[in-house]
């Protein structure tokens, strides 16, 4: 799984020119599902997206110090399988991205992850398969790459999720 996270001021999703999701200051989350991506690549995007320290603490004047939970921002996920389309010459190929008959619930239990782990009110999405618009004003700007591919995939020993 792909995550192209980015601190904004504030982001929405238009579909056929009706708003479907806006948030105001947060993270949006750009994300890319593999064919084979599990519910460990999941955990690991979701854990490591809300605990990321990209906003300043206004008390000790630390710029790099507080996650979008400890700040009570938002977080905008949209799906995007383009992050992981490779060019076979000019032409786009995303071969290895998670079909959309498996991507679809996939994604839905990403949200439902994200919610879970933060607050449901506070995390927004597009809707996936559709022509997006994804507005955003870019907060830094501050972007940011996560890739579960990182994730140690050895199963002969069970990793403690503090570890990753």
């Amino acid at each position: 799984m792909r995550a192209v996270v980015q601190r904004v001021a504030s982001a929405g999703v238009e579909v056929e020119g009706r708003t479907v999701s806006s948030i105001g200051p947060g993270l949006l989350v750009l994300v890319g599902l593999h064919d084979s991506d599990t519910d460990c690549d999941a955990e690991y995007i979701c854990r490591k997206v809300l605990n990321m320290r990209l906003f300043p603490n206004d008390k000790t004047a630390r710029t790099w110090d507080q996650n979008v939970m400890q700040r009570d921002y938002e977080v905008l996920l949209v799906s995007q399988f383009t992050l992981y389309g490779i060019l076979k010459g000019n032409k786009p190929d995303f071969h290895i991205a998670m079909s959309p008959d498996r991507a679809k619930p996939f994604y839905t239990s990403l949200v439902e992850r994200f919610q879970k782990a933060y607050r449901s009110d506070a995390v927004k999405d597009g809707i996936f398969g559709a022509m997006m618009k994804v507005n955003l004003v870019n907060d830094g700007p501050v972007t940011m790459q996560l890739d579960s591919s990182q994730l140690p995939r050895n199963t002969n020993t069970i990793d403690a999720p503090e570890a990753l």
